[in-house]
Formats: structure tokens, C-alpha cells, sequence
């Protein structure tokens, strides 16, 4: 018998599909809609504000706090990934990395927000994340992620005088 994606997961990923799957989030219009805000944009990252803004030019009458929520929920199940701004005083939420991508460090440009995800990192890099989760799952601990990023300016934010 041959399984059907469900309608409303057209276009998601299957890693993303099984992280909801598992943490049992319902597939309402709003999720739905976050969602598909990260998936057109895969390394970029939205506030809470932008998020709402975005949601609400698309027709979404969404409250605030349910907004909230669904972008904690969605970090904690590992389909976003929050880390702070420090220049704005709030939080970011972007598309976490899929498992193989965690291990790789990531760049942030602290002009457009968008995260790239240096998979090239040499062995060594990769090596000390490795080393890491095996230090922690002998203390007890399950690891999920390591976040090493690196913040700058990307190509496309660089002035060209500067660019040099």
C-alpha cells in the first residue's frame, strides 16, 4: 500500500515532516503558515515582529502570543533554530540544520541576518563537534546540536570599497 503525503505537508521536507511528526504539533493554518515563511527563505532568519509583519501582509489575522508560542514550540522540536540579536535585543528564529548540517559551523551577517551553513568546514571542525557530543554522552547528556557561529558581513552586505 503506497502512504500519502498529507495535504498539508506538501513541499516540507521529510526531516521537518518527523520532527513535527514526533513532538505531535498539529498542522493548523498558522503552523502551516510560519512554516512556510522559513521554507521560502531557507538562510534567513526572522524576528517575532517580522514574522507577525510577514504573516499579517499575507491575510493571517494571528495573535501575537500564538505567534510566540508556535516559534518556541518549533525551536524546541528542532524544525527552528533560536539564537539572540544581540544589536535588536530579541530573539531570531531561522531553519535549524538538519542533523548533518549541526555539526558544521555557521556564519551570520549581522547586516541581512541570513545564515550560511559552512558544510566545508575542514575535518578537524568537524572533528571537535564530534568530540564534543562524545564528551557529553559520557557525562550522561544528549547533545543536539553545536552552535558555532561566526558573525560578520556577507558578500552581499560588504560596500564595494570594502569588499577588498
Amino acid at each position: 500500500m503506497a502512504t500519502r503525503k498529507s495535504p498539508d505537508l506538501a513541499g516540507v521536507p521529510p526531516d521537518i515532516q518527523r520532527r513535527l511528526e514526533s513532538a505531535g504539533l498539529r498542522r493548523t493554518l498558522a503552523t502551516r503558515a510560519v512554516l512556510g515563511l522559513f521554507l521560502v527563505n531557507p538562510q534567513g532568519t526572522l524576528s517575532h515582529a517580522q514574522a507577525l509583519s510577514s504573516l499579517q501582509a499575507r491575510g493571517l489575522d494571528i495573535n501575537r502570543v500564538t505567534l510566540y508560542r508556535l516559534l518556541d514550540r518549533l525551536a524546541a522540536c528542532g524544525v527552528l533554530q533560536r539564537h539572540t540579536d544581540d544589536d535588536a535585543r530579541t530573539w531570531r528564529y531561522g531553519l535549524a540544520a538538519s542533523e548533518l548540517e549541526a555539526q558544521a559551523p555557521r556564519f551570520e551577517c549581522d547586516a541581512c541576518h541570513r545564515q550560511f551553513r559552512l558544510t566545508e568546514a575542514s575535518d578537524s571542525t568537524r572533528q571537535v563537534a564530534r568530540d564534543l557530543f562524545s564528551t557529553l554522552a559520557r557525562l550522561g547528556h544528549k547533545g543536539q546540536r553545536v552552535d558555532l557561529s561566526i558573525h560578520g558581513t556577507c558578500a552581499g552586505c560588504v560596500p564595494p570599497e570594502k569588499a577588498a
